[in-house]
C-alpha cells in the first residue's frame, strides 16, 4: 500500500472523528435546544457516550482489506445512505438555477429560495413520487451552510396549512403550521455552525443539523374556482430569501409573472436521483454534511476507510459498484411497493409513525424515500398505504371496487382528508375528469341515505349519476390508493381509526 493511500485512508477517518465532534455543537447554545424542542424530532442529539473512545482503535488504515469486505460495507451503505444521496443530488440540480421560474410542470428555483405553484400539482410532474392535489405545493431546496434564510408566514386566515422543512436525512427540523398555532412573520431557518445573531423581528429560529435542506410549502386549496382564485393573494406572501436581504418588511412574489418554459419530455417514473456508479463519489460529501449521529461513529469509520482503500484500489471501487447495484435491485426497489413495508393495518393497509423523524431507523427512512420521499411528520399528516384489495388481490384497473366510509367515519381531523390513486410508478394519469383524489375539498360528494360514503374506484364512469359524483377514475393498469389525515386527531395518530376495506365489486 502506497504512503499516499495510508495518507488518504487516515484523513478520512479523521473527517469522521471530527464530524462527530461537530454534532456536539449544535446542542451548546441555550437559543438552538429551544430552537430544537420537539418530542416528533429530538435532533441533533449529542455523541453516544465514550464515543472518543471508541472511535481511535477503529478501523486499521494499514491493513489491506478484501473486496468481498469492500462489497459487503458497500452494500450496507448503498441502503442507509440512499435518502441522503438522493437528497444531495436535488441539492445539486436546484443549485444550477438562476431564477425562479416554472418549467413545464416542474417549480425551479435558486437555492435557499422557494417557488410556490398557483394551482393544484400537474398531472405530468415526475420529480416527486405521490403528490397529492389537495394542496397548493411549493419548493425550494436550501444550502444553509452557505447562508442563514428568513422564510416569511403570511396570515392564512383560517385556512389549513403547513411547512415542511426538512434536512438531509429527511428528518424535520421545523414545526410551522396552523396545528402549532405559527403566527405571521419571519423564522429563521440556520445551520448546525452559525454563529451569528439573530436580527431582531425574527420571531423564532430553527437550526438544522445538515447544511442542505428541503422546504416545502402546503396550502389548502377547496376544488372550486372561487377559492382558487381566493388563494392567490395569501400564496404571495410564502417567500423565502438569504439572511442577507432581511429588512424586517413583508416580502411578496408575484408567481403569474414568472417566467414559464417548456419543459423535457417526462418519462412514466420518477426522476432517478440515486446512482450507484457515481454514489460513493458522493458519499464523502453527504457523511460531512451528516455528522454521525448516537450510535454511528464507528459505521461512518468503517465507510469511510473502504472509501478511502478504494481510492488507488480500482478493483476495491468496482466492486463496491456492483455492491452498490445488487443492493439498489433486490433491497431498495422492492420497497417502492407500499405492500413490502409498513405497520401492518386491518383490510391490508399500512402505516408508518416516525414519518419525518426517521433517527437511525434505515429501513423505513429508505423505504419511505424510495416509494413516497417527504412526507410531513405524523402530528401534521397520516398516512395510509394501500395496493390491495380486500382478498389480497392486486388492485387493477380490469376490475371496479369500492370504499365505503360509514357514517361520520371518514379520516378524523382537524385539517382535511383525501384519498388519493395513483399508478403503478406512484403518479397521475390524466383522466377525463381531471379527478386524483376525493375527500374535504369536494363539495359535490353525496351520501348515503344512512349518512355513509361511498367511492367509486374504477376506469369507467358510473352510469348512475350518485355514483359518478362519487366516482375517483382509475389508471390504466395496476394501481395504489393512498389516505391522507392533515392534522389527524388522536384515533388516526393512536390507531384507534384506520381505513375500510377496499372492495372488488366487478
Amino acid at each position: 500500500m502506497s504512503e499516499k493511500s495510508g495518507l488518504d485512508r487516515r484523513n478520512l477517518l479523521l473527517t469522521g472523528a471530527t464530524l462527530a465532534a461537530a454534532s456536539t455543537f449544535v446542542t451548546s447554545a441555550p437559543s438552538v435546544a429551544r430552537a430544537q424542542t420537539s418530542s416528533l424530532n429530538p435532533q441533533p442529539l449529542p455523541p453516544s457516550p465514550g464515543w472518543a473512545r471508541a472511535l481511535p482503535p477503529g478501523p486499521d488504515a494499514r491493513v489491506k482489506i478484501t473486496e468481498a469486505y469492500a462489497a459487503h460495507v458497500a452494500r450496507d451503505a448503498f441502503f442507509w445512505a440512499w435518502p441522503l444521496v438522493n437528497m444531495y443530488n436535488r441539492r445539486l440540480a436546484f443549485s444550477k438555477m438562476t431564477e425562479n421560474r416554472y418549467t413545464g410542470p416542474l417549480l425551479e428555483a435558486p437555492l435557499n429560495r422557494l417557488t410556490m405553484l398557483m394551482d393544484y400539482v400537474d398531472p405530468e410532474e415526475r420529480n416527486v413520487a405521490c403528490p397529492n392535489q389537495d394542496v397548493v405545493y411549493g419548493l425550494g431546496l436550501l444550502a444553509l451552510d452557505v447562508s442563514p434564510v428568513v422564510i416569511q408566514v403570511p396570515d392564512f386566515g383560517d385556512r389549513f396549512w403547513v411547512y415542511q422543512i426538512v434536512d438531509l436525512r429527511t428528518d424535520s427540523f421545523v414545526q410551522l403550521g396552523r396545528m402549532y398555532g405559527t403566527t405571521p412573520g419571519f423564522y429563521l431557518l440556520a445551520g448546525p455552525n452559525w454563529q451569528g445573531n439573530v436580527p431582531k423581528g425574527i420571531t423564532r429560529m430553527f437550526r438544522a443539523s445538515t447544511g442542505t435542506g428541503l422546504v416545502a410549502p402546503r396550502v389548502f386549496q377547496d376544488d372550486t374556482p372561487d377559492d382558487k382564485r381566493a388563494i392567490q393573494k395569501v400564496l404571495t406572501g410564502i417567500v423565502m430569501y438569504p439572511l442577507a436581504e432581511y429588512d424586517g418588511r413583508m416580502k411578496t412574489m408575484g408567481w403569474s409573472t414568472l417566467p414559464k418554459v417548456p419543459g423535457a419530455p417526462h418519462g412514466e417514473e420518477e426522476t432517478r436521483w440515486v446512482f450507484p456508479e457515481k454514489f460513493f463519489d458522493e458519499l464523502p460529501a453527504v457523511l460531512t454534511d451528516a455528522p454521525p449521529l448516537p450510535g454511528e461513529e464507528a459505521r461512518y469509520a468503517q465507510v469511510l476507510a473502504v472509501l478511502a482503500a478504494a481510492q488507488d484500489q480500482p478493483n476495491l471501487k468496482q466492486a463496491m459498484i456492483e455492491a452498490a447495484r445488487d443492493a439498489e435491485e433486490k433491497l431498495v426497489n422492492p420497497l417502492f411497493q407500499f405492500r413490502n413495508y409498513g405497520q401492518q393495518l386491518p383490510h391490508h393497509w399500512s402505516t408508518i409513525s416516525n414519518e419525518s423523524a426517521f433517527g437511525t431507523d434505515y429501513f423505513t427512512r429508505t423505504a419511505v424515500a424510495k416509494s413516497n420521499i417527504l412526507v410531513n411528520s405524523p402530528n401534521e399528516t397520516k398516512y395510509y398505504y394501500q395496493d390491495l384489495d380486500s382478498s389480497g388481490a392486486r388492485l387493477n384497473s380490469t376490475n371496479r371496487y369500492i370504499v365505503t366510509f360509514a357514517k361520520e367515519g371518514t379520516p378524523p381531523v382537524n385539517g382535511f382528508w383525501s384519498l388519493s390513486i395513483y399508478n403503478q410508478h406512484h403518479f397521475f394519469v390524466a383522466n377525463p375528469i381531471n379527478r386524483f383524489s376525493v375527500g374535504t375539498k369536494n363539495k359535490d360528494l353525496r351520501l348515503a341515505a344512512d349518512g355513509s360514503l361511498t367511492i367509486y374506484v374504477q376506469p369507467d364512469a358510473p352510469a348512475d349519476p350518485v355514483q359518478r359524483a362519487n366516482w375517483l377514475p382509475a389508471p390504466k393498469g395496476e394501481f395504489s390508493l393512498y389516505v391522507r389525515a392533515y392534522w389527524p386527531k388522536a384515533p388516526a395518530v393512536d390507531g384507534s381509526w384506520t381505513p375500510p376495506a377496499v372492495q372488488k365489486t366487478s
